[in-house]
């Protein structure tokens, strides 16, 4: 009896390192590879190429789908990190990541209005400039 109840917590034990370092692994889904500079320009590819796709693409749902696991991948990644949260770039790129965000939400179905898509391309210059400047 108490060599199952042992053999059972050590088991429990190898099960939550086991998650626990896979959790930890470098490689994303999305491609994210921990480099603010870079992630944020893989990000704005993504956003781009998701908002730009015309209403009656075949794989419009998902590139939808990928954008939105980016957005949640790069915000959960770096909302965190207090070095960023005074950069220009970050509060800019977390804007454009909150509109198109909840518009996912909020409008799942329904073509992004040019005025979103305005304005989140008026974004995506911005972070573009700010992250040149290194800002």
């Amino acid at each position: 009896m108490l060599t199952k109840r042992y053999i059972s917590q050590i088991v429990a034990l190898v099960l939550v390192l086991v998650i626990g370092l896979m959790g930890c692994s470098a490689n994303s889904v999305t491609g994210l590879t921990g480099n603010y500079r870079q992630d944020a320009l893989t990000l704005l590819n993504t956003m781009r190429t998701a908002i730009e796709l015309p209403d009656d693409a075949a794989d419009k749902a998902a590139i939808q789908a990928k954008a939105r696991q980016s957005i949640n991948e790069f915000a959960a990644r770096y909302r965190r990190d207090r070095s960023l949260s005074s950069l220009t770039s970050f509060t800019t790129i977390r804007t454009a990541l909150n509109a198109l965000a909840s518009h996912y939400s909020g409008s799942p179905n329904r073509p992004i209005p040019q005025t979103l898509k305005d304005r989140l391309e008026a974004e995506f210059r911005q972070v573009e400039s700010a992250l040149r400047r290194g800002a």
